[in-house]
């Protein structure tokens, strides 16, 4: 699987599991084989609920844990010093892990300043508890604030990226400052697969649309974490490596943006 370059020059896998929505025993089955189909990067977060039920899939797996990529995320109320060491532990816990390797801030919280919430990540990573911190739901000046504060603590700004929205404002900025994208809802919550365009695209190189937005994503240097519950789906999203991408489907795929923002965090400065 081809792997993604960051900042500090550790390596992020360019396609993962993203487990929003996934609970309880039907978590841990998905996890389970997903791993078994060759995934390694397994995208989670305390909002979700659901680390003790990941933390059963790994616990069963014979996969050596440094094969693995585990990203979770702090929630916006727990962004304070001290509340973000408590959390991070609890998180740990749950996970039954040593470390992350990617620890992200979910949502910003006006309330509270990032400069403090990336002092405690610095400590977290300086102690062996995080191997690589990042933002999720970043706008770009919410990015340039964090990157201020700590130029080479943010490796990464996880946000909704997919063919209708496409948000190439922030893309070259992270790619200006060397973060790296990682795309929640790559196929626009399964809008993709009724999507004229890609339809048709799909039929003519006999992909899926979700192949293809996939792979669109991949080939802009952006990781993607689509969450998956079957094994046609959990397969066919990994099956997007090992083929050469149409330029004519990229040109295609380049104006289906229709601003088309599925999750809307109702910050100010959102544009």
């Amino acid at each position: 699987m081809k792997e993604i370059e960051l900042k500090n020059e550790n390596k992020i896998p360019a396609l993962g599991l993203g487990t929003s929505g996934l609970k309880g025993k039907e978590c841990t089955e998905v996890v389970k084989q997903a791993l078994e189909l060759g995934y390694r990067h397994l995208d989670t977060a305390d909002m979700y609920g659901n680390h003790q039920a990941i933390a059963r899939a790994l616990n069963e797996t014979d996969i050596d844990r440094d094969q693995l990529f585990i990203t979770s995320k702090i929630q916006s109320q727990d962004l304070e010093y001290k509340q973000l060491f408590k959390s991070a532990a609890r998180l740990l816990t749950e996970l039954d892990l040593k470390y992350f390797d990617l620890l992200l801030i979910h949502w910003p919280n006006p309330d509270i300043p990032v400069e403090e919430s990336l002092k405690a990540m610095q400590e977290l990573k300086a102690d062996g508890r995080a191997i690589n911190i990042g933002v999720s739901n970043f706008t770009i000046p919410l990015l340039k604030e964090a990157l201020d504060a700590y130029p080479d603590l943010i490796t990464v700004n996880q946000v909704e990226f997919h063919p209708t929205l496409y948000q190439k404002e922030l893309l070259d900025f992270a790619f200006k400052n060397d973060v790296i994208l990682t795309a929640y809802s790559p196929l626009a919550q399964g809008e993709v697969f009724n999507n004229s365009v890609l339809k048709v695209l799909g039929e003519k190189y006999d992909k899926t649309p979700a192949q293809l937005a996939l792979r669109w994503l991949i080939e802009k240097n952006i990781a993607a974490i689509p969450r998956a519950s079957s094994k046609e789906h959990l397969k066919n999203n990994l099956d997007v490596f090992d083929w050469n991408f149409p330029v004519e489907a990229a040109r295609e795929m380049e104006l289906l943006d229709q601003n088309n923002r599925l999750i809307d965090p109702g910050y100010p400065d959102f544009d």
